[in-house]
């Protein structure tokens, strides 16, 4: 059994046997066959010394329990890493980032307290997940709809708190978060925005409340433990329709992603999409190979020409009333129609609800607020994971070009295989911002995993020199991400500092999440 750091042997014991005496033995988890299970599948430090591997894992069923276990960690200095569901794959699971951790697992925590289909609203606990909520809307006929991330087995509370992404008009998940309860390290209980307010009926209705708005305060972070959330939901729409843009030039590049930029600006277009190229999505042949690794411009534009593929492409969701939708496709049209030679294609159209025909004859489910794990058939090719680097860029086509370049020649400069970051796709989770999503293959293989660590550190280091951070990242690379945001001396950091050793002096709560580190062990890891 591993040890938290600093904790002795007989300290860690009494505080396993105080820890069963709350939440009962069956709850407390010590064996090395229970601890393997809150290992991360996708770690990329997999067999490694370095790997962090918790030292047990309790759960809960409620916030007196966790207020106990808070009162004995706090007591024997016992680091705590906190999972709703645990299934954050790619991000960490439901692993520690630092080894020895006892991870404190709200999966019991698992209540629908309310969804509201007038105000549109839900108000759940954190081991409830995506597929819990839609079974409990669908089961009562509501007419709200989530908006699920790719795989639905995860927590709304947890991927909220993440700032995770989804598809329709709801995509920005941390947006759509309304109120939340929240136990601090020293077991007190806080509501924030309208719940602090007795007896109030607006706490999922308005955000803010009086005073400072903290509720942001506990998202990434580890100032402590939210165990209500309330979520904002989207009435089911009457329609949904789709078209793509496509256009036949490299330079087209530059005004359709201006009208596009443009289009979400002026909330026209609400909805997640997502810009590629085509001709990197085409089957490989050895002309196309030699012209894509050369980057030559008029070859690929001649090739595009002669085999009728699109240079760039992007699709169109619209979600809402259906004249309205139709209207807002025609305007799009229009615009995007000041760019020579552009084409255009409409796409799958329904009426709401779906039929079971309907849903039975869709690959993907989740842009219709139906969580599923269609995502994980894209996993590598030995099944063992991936891992997600994500910069957010500028909404512009130079941009676009830019992190293209820059990208690729990272992976070409350390002998990634296939050599080329082009092949992914520039996602719009975020109004006026793009997404860049680079998925890493991880496997159980200690040379291979090292050499994606040194890429994707060099990445990050690359794309902070021209002012892209990431958004949310690997356990492995929070301190990475963490630097890179240093305006003033890492003014922010320190001011996150100040905020932990106040709300959680004896740092108990998830050390080093996002860069956050409790007084007792920032030299250690400075």
């Amino acid at each position: 059994m591993r040890l938290p750091p600093g904790v002795t042997s007989a300290d860690f014991s009494k505080a396993i046997k105080e820890f069963e005496a709350v939440i009962g033995k069956e709850w407390v988890f010590t064996s090395d066959e229970d601890v393997d299970l809150y290992r991360d599948s996708y770690s990329p430090l997999w067999h490694e010394e370095d790997e962090p591997i918790p030292s047990a894992a309790v759960a809960p069923d409620g916030i007196e329990q966790i207020q106990a276990i808070l009162k004995i960690a706090n007591a024997y200095k016992i680091p705590l890493w906190t999972i709703s569901t645990g299934r954050n794959l790619g991000y960490g699971g439901s692993a520690p980032l630092l080894g020895g951790s006892v991870v404190l697992d709200l999966k019991r925590m698992n209540r629908v307290l309310e969804v509201n289909d007038k105000n549109h609203y839900a108000l759940v606990e954190p081991g409830v997940s995506y597929f819990d909520l839609y079974r409990y809307i669908h089961e009562r006929g509501l007419k709200v709809w989530l908006d699920p991330p790719d795989p639905g087995w995860g927590s709304p509370v947890g991927n909220c708190l993440e700032r995770g992404g989804g598809y329709t008009p709801m995509r920005d998940h941390y947006d759509a978060v309304c109120g939340m309860e929240v136990v601090l390290a020293n077991g007190e209980v806080v509501r924030t925005g309208m719940g602090a307010l007795p007896g109030s009926k607006t706490w999922q209705q308005y955000k803010y409340g009086f005073g400072p708005y903290v509720t942001g305060m506990f998202s990434q972070s580890n100032f402590g433990i939210v165990t209500k959330m309330g979520i904002w939901l989207m009435p089911e729409p009457e329609a949904y329709l789709s078209g793509t843009v496509t256009v036949s030039k490299h330079d087209d590049l530059f005004p359709l992603v201006e009208i596009f930029a443009n289009l979400v600006n002026s909330g026209t277009l609400q909805a997640t999409t997502l810009l590629t190229s085509p001709l990197w999505f085409s089957p490989p042949n050895e002309e196309l190979d030699a012209l894509r690794y050369s980057g030559s411009v008029p070859g690929l534009e001649d090739y595009a020409r002669r085999k009728n593929i699109p240079y760039w492409s992007v699709p169109l969701p619209f979600y809402g009333p259906a004249k309205v939708i139709a209207a807002q496709w025609e305007y799009a049209k229009e615009k995007f129609s000041s760019i020579p030679g552009v084409k255009f294609e409409d796409g799958p159209s329904y009426r709401f609800p779906l039929s079971a025909d309907q849903l039975a004859k869709m690959t993907d489910t989740v842009p219709f607020g139906i969580p599923s794990l269609q995502i994980f058939s894209i996993m590598g090719p030995h099944g063992q994971g991936h891992l997600g680097f994500s910069p957010i860029i500028p909404m512009t086509g130079e941009a676009v070009l830019e992190s293209q370049k820059v990208f690729t020649q990272v992976y070409r400069d350390l002998g990634s295989p296939g050599g080329s970051a082009t092949t992914f796709p520039i996602f719009s989770f975020f109004a006026r911002a793009f997404v860049n999503i680079y998925l890493f293959p991880i496997e159980h293989d200690v040379e291979k995993n090292r050499k994606t660590r040194e890429i994707y550190r060099r990445l990050i280091k690359e794309s902070a020199a021209r002012g892209w951070g990431e958004y949310r990242t690997h356990t492995t690379f929070m301190g990475d991400i963490s630097d890179t945001y240093s305006f003033n001396n890492h003014a922010l950091r320190h001011f996150h500092e100040t905020i932990k050793d106040a709300v959680d002096p004896n740092g108990i709560l998830s050390p080093g999440k996002c860069g956050i580190w409790p007084k007792r062990m920032r030299k250690a890891t400075a």
